[in-house]
């Protein structure tokens, strides 16, 4: 009998899907969009020339198949299994959908993949077994050790899924980690200690009780014990009741294990006096008052997704001095499963371990809860659904997208590894690894999503104003369903309307509409652009025309006046064009240059910052002396410790030329400001990307690292070099980011996509809570 969450919950519909972030429409769209499903396969090496091809593949191969061949070991050199995991399923319990099936669970393990290495940098393939056979599934398994570093199994029903693990890490010699069971219990353990701790109970004494008996559940007890929890101070209840000793009905081995002495037969009679409630059964088990029966200073962790046992809010009407966390990211405290395997597996594979054992899943638990006793940084600290981030009943647990994680959990995995001897290649410099780690990241990522999560926070009202436009009417609905605030679409109603019915997607509740022509706010906002522009050679009636019939005027009035505390455009006008709306009714920020920043994400070398990107064609000394200081915080603000290069075609005054002159200058009137980021000019960008040239070539250069932030010596350079570099190559670029104005304003490429115009409304409304 599988009594797990994902199996307590009957199969939902597509309608169920839906949360107040994602619609089926936007999902369904994002996995067949361009290149369908989440994942490729990257070469690491040149395959250019015939000689590459002869030392990748024949007859150069042979010499590290031949190495391998006398020395298991060299794979690890010679190939990527070292940072390889295999992500496997067959689809028995897919999220809380059920048996899907081994194909329709793709998806989901495509997804994990790329969680791996979107937090860890740990690469991976998802592998679906089309069994239900625990036989056959542990035999489809158990030959691939020779190709991956580890084995993450996942959405596999309870009981078969113990069965699998248990005989999977008895027969193959790489960490098998079925991480519905550990990972679960690896985080809810990090947030009982901290619980525990800010209540003053001993983890030995502390009386706990589990609602359901599945894969997480079972974890959850045998973790617990093995971190110093009595065995008859855990009591587990599945849907028969609470397990004890004795009990026949909907039995199994797993299930007698952890059955106890009692008299209690229910969970509310469970509950009465009990110090701790893990959750991981179905919405509504526990009502308030089973809380009022529990000890003081009651811990409830309610983690059925989606909807918990109790909410925070019923638990807290019910019990004030409780202690809540739940397994979404809506409520503080969340029980989420990325705060462990990235990092687990991170570090089990840098040490090479044979398993992920009791030692090491404590490491991370610990790891995961000294962390958020920390003082969060500022960038994390904000983004906590309007509270500031401090250790306490409503920050127990670190937040998800806090950068520091990967440099503090793998390095306790890998030292717990090493101390209970299942590391095969021990790291002797854990410091050294630490930092090793912190750098393999790029924060950007992170960055942009504690963004988001600070705009949920702070919701603000943003104007679209090329409002009938069908994505920019995409991304407005999907900008109210992600809780970013109120969009206001500019335009005709009846088009809008019409265009978002043809869509199948209706305009929902909380979008609102306006008509630059008919509002009721247009003679106040062409008398404000009146009061502007009367000297500049304007009428009154070309004010109001302009506010009539041009929408980013209308806007951005709305905007100077206080009506909407942001504005996104661009879509069916040039940059230049819409600016120049834009400017007729908000003035740059006093004391601020305004520029254009462009964020260049690439693969391999990172986050890279361009500016000017949009706005001077020819900057002066000053003017490129004040867009690198803006630049520099901007990327401070994004978690990059900014190293900035001013680029010409001459590299300190080789070759000479008129443009560098300005170049050298601005380096100059940083020196006299005494500014805190480093800096320098004037050089090519090969020089500034490369350390070990400029090491070799340029020893006196300022520079200890690959620049980060670009300042270009023109709009030229600067249009060319990111308009051609995301073509050619696969990175992404983000913006030009329009800076320096007085009112939070963002401009999208005309062919920019749904989502690039969501992201950009996103960083006006974050710009907008910021001020």
């Amino acid at each position: 009998m599988d009594d797990s969450p994902k199996a307590a919950m009957s199969p939902i519909s597509l309608a169920d899907v839906r949360t107040a972030r994602v619609t089926p429409e936007e999902a369904l769209a994002l996995h067949s969009e361009g290149r369908p499903g989440k994942l490729e396969t990257r070469l690491t090496k040149p395959l250019i020339t015939a000689r590459d091809l002869s030392l990748a593949y024949s007859p150069g191969v042979a010499e590290p198949c031949l190495h391998i061949h006398r020395d298991k070991s060299l794979a690890y050199d010679y190939t990527a299994k070292g940072n390889f995991v295999a992500v496997v399923s067959n689809g028995t319990a897919v999220l809380g959908l059920g048996n899907l099936g081994a194909l329709a669970s793709k998806p989901v393990m495509e997804g994990k993949v790329a969680l791996f290495k979107r937090f860890a940098d740990v690469d991976g393939m998802d592998l679906c077994i089309d069994t239900e056979d625990a036989d056959a599934f542990v035999n489809a398994v158990r030959y691939l050790g020779p190709s991956f570093g580890g084995i993450n199994l996942e959405d596999i029903k309870a009981p078969e899924c113990f069965v699998i693990e248990q005989r999977l890490r008895e027969l193959m010699d790489i960490p098998v980690f079925h991480d519905d069971q550990h990972g679960t219990a690896i985080v809810a353990a990090a947030g009982l200690i901290n619980a525990a701790h800010l209540t003053g109970r001993d983890l030995a004494a502390t009386k706990l009780v589990i609602n359901g008996a599945g894969a997480a559940s079972v974890a959850c007890a045998e973790l617990l014990r093995a971190m110093g929890m009595r065995p008859e101070n855990i009591t587990m209840c599945d849907t028969k009741g609470v397990i004890y000793r004795g009990r026949t009905a909907g039995m199994n081995q797993w299930k007698s294990a952890h059955a106890v002495e009692t008299s209690a037969r229910t969970l509310s009679q469970a509950l009465e006096g009990a110090d701790v409630f893990f959750g991981l059964s179905v919405k509504g088990a526990v009502t308030q008052e089973m809380v009022r029966a529990m000890a003081d200073r009651p811990i409830i962790f309610a983690m059925a997704n989606p909807d918990p046992e109790i909410t925070p809010e019923e638990a807290k009407a019910a019990r004030p001095d409780c202690i809540v966390a739940t397994g979404r990211s809506d409520y503080p405290n969340q029980v989420n499963n990325v705060l462990g395997f990235p990092f687990i597996f991170r570090g089990a594979l840098d040490v090479r371990a044979s398993t992920i054992n009791d030692a090491m899943k404590i490491a991370a638990a610990r790891a995961l809860a000294l962390l958020a006793r920390e003082d969060v940084p500022e960038e994390v600290g904000s983004a906590g659904a309007g509270k500031s981030l401090r250790f306490g009943p409503e920050y127990i647990i670190p937040n998800a997208f806090d950068p520091r994680l990967i440099a503090r959990v793998p390095v306790a995995v890998a030292k717990a590894a090493i101390d209970s001897g299942v590391a095969r290649r021990p790291i002797t410099d854990l410091t050294r690894y630490a930092r090793s780690l912190a750098g393999r990241l790029d924060s950007t990522a992170n960055a942009l999503e504690l963004i988001t999560e600070r705009v949920r926070a702070n919701p603000r009202t943003v104007v679209f104003a090329e409002g009938e436009e069908e994505k920019v009417i995409r991304a407005a609905i999907a900008f109210r369903q992600a809780g970013y605030g109120t969009p206001v679409l500019v335009g005709r109603e009846d088009r809008i309307q019409a265009t978002a019915r043809s869509l199948g997607m209706p305009i929902p509740d909380g979008i609102v509409i306006r008509n630059a022509r008919i509002a009721e706010n247009t003679r106040r906002y062409a008398d404000y652009l009146y009061g502007r522009q009367q000297r500049q050679g304007m009428l009154f009636r070309d004010c109001q025309r302009l506010v009539n019939q041009d929408r980013n005027v209308f806007a951005a009035c709305m905007v100077a006046l206080g009506d909407a505390d942001a504005l996104v455009t661009g879509v069916t006008r040039s940059y230049s064009v819409a600016l120049e709306g834009i400017l007729s009714a908000i003035d740059p920020a006093p004391g601020e240059v305004m520029f254009g920043l462009t964020l260049l994400l690439a693969r391999v070398s990172g986050t890279v910052f361009i500016a000017d990107t949009a706005i001077h064609e020819r900057p002066d000394a000053h003017c490129l002396a004040e867009i690198a200081t803006q630049s520099a915080a901007a990327a401070r603000r994004l978690g990059h410790e900014p190293r900035v290069a001013f680029l010409s075609f001459s590299t300190f005054g080789d070759p000479k030329g008129s443009i560098p002159g300005s170049l050298r200058e601005a380096v100059k009137l940083l020196d006299e400001r005494k500014v805190d980021f480093e800096y320098d000019g004037e050089m090519s960008a090969d020089v500034a990307l490369d350390p070990a040239l400029r090491a070799h070539l340029y020893p006196f250069c300022r520079l200890t690292g690959a620049a980060n932030v670009l300042v270009m010596p023109g709009l030229h350079a600067a249009h060319i070099l990111t308009k051609a570099v995301p073509r050619l190559t696969s990175g992404t670029a983000i913006g030009p980011l329009l800076m320096g104005l007085s009112k939070p304003v963002q401009i999208v490429p005309v062919d920019a996509g749904v989502n690039q115009v969501l992201d950009m409304a996103c960083l006006a409304a974050h710009a907008a809570s910021a001020r």
